[in-house]
């Protein structure tokens, strides 16, 4: 079953620098389908769902480390294996020395409209994967943004402003 966020809902969650998560708020709580301790200290890929391109997860964990902030759709699975589809902004927390401390992220409801456009997105850069490696699926997406002349964060923002 697909279950969708209200408007006025943002979950959100912070992990250590392993990816454990060590805050989740209640919306997150609820649209996963877990309790706070179940999800306390786990890894965040606890609700990775499997039709989410290791491609996009690949882009994240070579941006963020740089401080910069990442928008992406993310197609998330609860525990009961429905599923949730968020639009996300991830950025890393620093200390007063500029250290990375933890990711910090929030997620809110997606446009549909944008998601009329990332599932087919998402489906070719899976079958992609399976036949030819994350390798060759990030480049469906980078060469999708060299001919959109756009960054991924820009396409990702004009897709949920459109």
């Amino acid at each position: 079953m697909l279950r969708e966020m209200r408007d006025e809902d943002f979950i959100v969650s912070k992990t250590d620098l392993k990816g454990r998560i060590t805050y989740c708020n209640q919306i997150f709580i609820n649209m996963a389908e877990y309790s706070e301790e179940e999800l306390l200290e786990k890894p965040h890929s606890i609700i990775r769902h499997p039709n989410m391109p290791k491609a996009v997860f690949r882009y994240l964990w070579e941006t963020i480390p740089k401080k910069e902030e990442v928008f992406a759709y993310v197609i998330n699975k609860t525990k009961n294996n429905n599923a949730y589809w968020v639009y996300a902004n991830i950025t890393a927390s620093l200390d007063e020395k500029g250290n990375i401390v933890d990711y910090y992220s929030v997620r809110r409801r997606p446009n549909p409209k944008a998601l009329e456009v990332i599932i087919p997105l998402y489906k070719k850069m899976l079958e992609v994967e399976k036949n030819s490696g994350v390798d060759a699926s990030f480049k469906i997406l980078t060469d999708i943004l060299h001919d959109k002349g756009v960054g991924y964060n820009e396409l990702i923002i004009s897709l949920q402003n459109q």
